[in-house]
């Protein structure tokens, strides 16, 4: 009998997480039953449940694989810039999580959306999701610390809960996109920039 490689362990994983993606991402976590991802996955039911024993643990996976895969792009590109400011920081996260929802066949960001409720009744869901949230906090930390250190924010700033006020603009602009669908990437930035201005004009 062949032996089965890690490289192709891999690959039938990322393939049952790619059909789960796009039927979560449509119908939603709560009203997608296994039988509709192992259709869509072409694998037999055998196969994923030797990948995934629960659409639990098929749940997780997808969100830990979304939501660190945003986290780490956004890490990445703050790394690439020299200085930035609070508004302007703003602006780079809200147009990388809208180029990443772009990218795929569907809305990725709809899956944020529901890792959300899903956190709410799955502590496992609520860890990743803690600690994915926690890290964009710490990239907004880091450029509030370098307006405080060149003098252009106050030494007394309470830079914890300054960091979730801006990442509470993150999941504004992307509550409202999804929502309402009048919101794009620019325009809000740009609004965020005008309100800053205001703030400390």
């Amino acid at each position: 009998m062949p032996r089965v490689t890690d490289e192709h362990r891999t690959a039938r994983r990322e393939q049952i997480l790619d059909a789960a993606v796009t039927a979560f991402a449509v119908q939603g976590f709560q009203a997608t039953g296994m039988a509709e991802i192992i259709a869509a996955s072409g694998l037999s039911a055998g196969a994923v449940y030797r990948y995934f024993v629960s659409k639990d643990q098929l749940i997780e996976a997808i969100v830990d694989r979304v939501l660190d895969e945003a986290a780490g792009r956004i890490e990445d590109l703050f790394a690439q810039e020299d200085s930035l400011d609070a508004a302007r920081a703003v602006g780079v996260v809200v147009s990388a999580v809208a180029s990443i929802a772009d990218r795929g066949p569907v809305d990725f960001s709809r899956l944020a959306v529901q890792a959300w409720g899903e956190a709410l009744r799955n502590p496992a869901v609520a860890r990743i999701a803690d600690r994915a949230y926690r890290r964009l906090r710490g990239v907004f930390a880091g450029v509030l610390r370098q307006e405080m250190e060149a003098g252009r924010l106050p030494a007394t700033l309470d830079v914890p809960t300054t960091s979730a006020a801006l990442l509470s603009l993150v999941i504004g602009f992307i509550v409202q996109r999804l929502l309402l669908g009048d919101v794009d990437p620019r325009s809000y930035a740009a609004a965020v920039a005008v309100l800053f201005q205001g703030a400390t004009s």
